[in-house]
């Protein structure tokens, strides 16, 4: 194995499902200027806009997400397809 590629400063940091707030607390090396209070000690916070705690392939349920409309542009582009 090779010596020195591996980085050294893992810290405990909350990481943070901004879709349904949940969060679990994991070592981690990710670079955050925000900070939490988890369980009564603060913590560098990491967010994220999806986890497995609310990804539909872990959670079995579909949630759709339309960012500016995306969604209605693809089904106005694609109805002349339909069967």
């Amino acid at each position: 194995m090779k010596k020195d590629i591996h980085p050294d400063n893992y810290r405990l940091v909350v990481f943070k499902d901004m879709s349904n707030d949940e969060m679990f607390l994991c070592k981690s090396t990710a670079e955050t200027k925000d900070t939490i209070e988890y369980e009564g000690v603060e913590y560098p916070l990491v967010k994220m806009e999806i986890s497995s705690s609310s990804h539909p392939f872990y959670t079995g349920k579909v949630k759709l997400v339309d960012t500016a409309g995306r969604v209605d542009k693809f089904f106005n582009k694609y109805k002349n397809y339909k069967k």
